[in-house]
């Protein structure tokens, strides 16, 4: 039976297909090996391609001839970075290099000009290029992602099919796990009403199965549509595929995220009912992460010690959410107890929980003392570390204080003019002129963005000066560990952390 079925793989035409492209893909590497690109030739290439490519064609070709460059697949590949978004330059290019004797496209080129023509919507020469590539046998996986990305954005729905029954009549089979790989790739653009047209209009030649339907799920749970994914899941069901548990965690989320905790909850006992052997730690971390952020604190516990029996070891991640619930709840005994208890070097998402707890609790000197010790243990803060501590000191909105040394509107204003962003200063000028009516929400991502460069170093030194000269030593700290971290390569490598 064995050498049957390996006696009737090795006649199939999928087979001979794959013989086909490894002799290609051999051919191709022994011949045309990659040779760098002169940068000279492929500017003064690229240049004729701009500035003739309305001109007739035996012009254009005269010029390019004339330009004595060495034509390479990786010198078009080049040519098509160089013009990512506009189709004739690319497409006037490879109508000369088809002139070529010496040289002919593969895969990899061929993909990349349909990419070029795609992103220019240019549909009708698109569909051309794609018949071209199946007569040349020359369609591969990725032809496939960006035929169905290009054609299902363009809602072109009826061509998304249409291109599955011209690529089987051209020697590629119609293939559950080719169409599986497009579905994820239109999922997750944002086309999922196009990639379950396109599933459920092949049905008859390609059944789709359980990774199919995840995808979907996946798909309609990003864009925000729970009722489609609902209703993709009860056909899942129906269909008699069992619901894979990525699958369920995504449906799960999605329930929380819209506030309907009772049926997340639902979903999530039912899994522990019909498949507690399968339920893993990202399942868990999804459910304490939701609860804890909604104060459930003894459901998080039941949750906790399940896990723990099951000998699921709790990551800094899960742990980081527990924290984050006890200390919104104001049990900040048991959450130090928690983050003192962790085996090795806790990470960033734990002392994360700790700070974002203490600053929902007011506790903003508790909280920057936290960051000092995440510092002093070699933790490295990242953006998201100032900007929480900037907004538990400070406010949402900022501080608008009389004084100039903590008059952020000051700082701001003047760091926008100095970096050469009037049109920035004048709107945010006009935007805090009117404060009686409108307190604009001061944005510390922005203004910490501004200053990530070596001006905003000296800035910032003096800045915690300033800070430490009114008292206010724990934004001072801040501060200047951020100008620190904004230092240049050598600065960096000399300070000690």
């Amino acid at each position: 039976m064995l050498l049957r079925r390996m006696t009737t793989f090795f006649n199939s035409s999928a087979y001979l297909l794959l013989r086909h492209h490894l002799r290609l893909l051999a051919t191709y590497s022994l011949t045309n090996p990659i040779k760098p690109v002169n940068p000279d030739h492929l500017l003064r290439v690229c240049t004729v391609l701009y500035q003739q490519q309305h001109s007739p064609e035996s012009r254009l070709h005269s010029k390019l001839s004339s330009c004595s460059f060495e034509l390479t697949h990786e010198f078009f590949l080049q040519v098509c970075n160089k013009f990512p978004y506009s189709w004739r330059p690319v497409y006037v290019f490879f109508q000369y290099t088809e002139k070529n004797p010496h040289f002919s496209h593969t895969s990899v080129s061929f993909n990349k000009m349909v990419d070029v023509i795609g992103k220019s919507r240019n549909v009708e020469l698109f569909w051309e290029v794609l018949q071209e590539m199946a007569r040349r046998g020359l369609v591969n996986d990725k032809t496939f992602r960006i035929a169905l990305k290009t054609l299902g954005a363009a809602r072109e729905l009826k061509k998304c099919v249409e291109f599955f029954h011209l690529m089987n009549s051209h020697g590629y089979e119609y293939n559950l796990g080719t169409l599986n790989k497009v579905v994820e790739t239109l999922c997750g653009c944002k086309l999922v009403a196009e990639a379950k047209f396109v599933v459920f209009k092949l049905k008859e030649w390609i059944k789709p199965n359980g990774d199919t339907y995840k995808h979907l799920i996946s798909g309609f749970c990003d864009v925000g549509d729970f009722i489609e994914a609902s209703k993709i899941w009860n056909l899942m069901v129906d269909e008699g595929f069992k619901p894979q548990i990525d699958a369920a965690e995504t449906l799960m989320e999605t329930l929380f995220k819209i506030n309907r905790y009772d049926e997340a909850l639902k979903l999530f006992q039912t899994m522990r009912v019909q498949r507690m052997d399968e339920l893993g730690l990202s399942t868990y971390r999804l459910v304490i992460k939701w609860m804890s952020e909604r104060g459930m604190i003894s459901q998080v516990h039941i949750v906790f010690e399940e896990m723990r029996k099951r000998s699921i070891q709790a990551d800094n991640s899960t742990l980081g959410h527990l924290i984050y619930g006890l200390l919104a709840r104001g049990r900040i005994r048991e959450a130090y107890r928690i983050a003192e208890g962790i085996e090795g070097q806790p990470d960033i998402s734990v002392y994360h929980a700790l700070v974002k707890g203490l600053l929902r609790l007011r506790k903003a000197s508790e909280a920057t003392q936290v960051f000092r010790e995440m510092i002093k243990r070699g933790c490295e803060p990242t953006m998201h570390t100032y900007v929480m501590l900037l907004q538990g000191h400070l406010g949402r909105r900022g501080r608008k204080g009389s004084d100039p040394l903590i008059n952020f509107d000051t700082i701001f204003v003047g760091g926008l003019v100095k970096a050469g962003k009037s049109l920035e200063a004048t709107k945010y000028v006009e935007r805090t002129m009117n404060r009686g009516l409108e307190v604009p929400r001061f944005d510390y991502n922005k203004f910490l963005h501004y200053y990530s460069n070596e001006d905003g170093v000296v800035m910032f030194e003096d800045m915690s000066k300033k800070l430490r000269e009114v008292g206010l030593f724990d934004l001072a700290d801040i501060f200047q560990r951020y100008g620190e971290k904004m230092a240049t390569r050598d600065r960096r490598r000399d300070r000690d952390v």
